[in-house]
């Protein structure tokens, strides 16, 4: 089963906005979850439904999962200390 990766409007505005060489270490990470959605170190979490969230470097991906649609929603991009928000 391979998932596809989808972007939200605002994620894929904050992603323009990044750095180029974090801009690249995030849509690797991000495109890394068609195969495994729910790797290691990915934690669910518990202000927002059906929200996951993985680590790259001081940024946060968060995500939703469609599993009957086999779709990875990418929400949020942001700086540890703002994403959260």
């Amino acid at each position: 089963m391979t998932y596809s990766v989808a972007w939200d409007d605002r994620a894929r505005w904050k992603l323009r906005n990044l750095d180029p060489t974090i801009r690249k270490r995030i849509i690797k990470k991000a495109i890394s979850l068609e195969s495994n959605p729910r790797p290691q170190g990915a934690k669910k979490l518990s202000g927002m439904a059906d929200t996951w969230r993985i680590r790259e470097g001081d940024y946060r991906i968060l995500y939703t999962i469609e599993d009957n649609q086999l779709i990875v929603l990418v929400i949020k991009i942001g700086h540890r200390r703002e994403v959260y928000r």
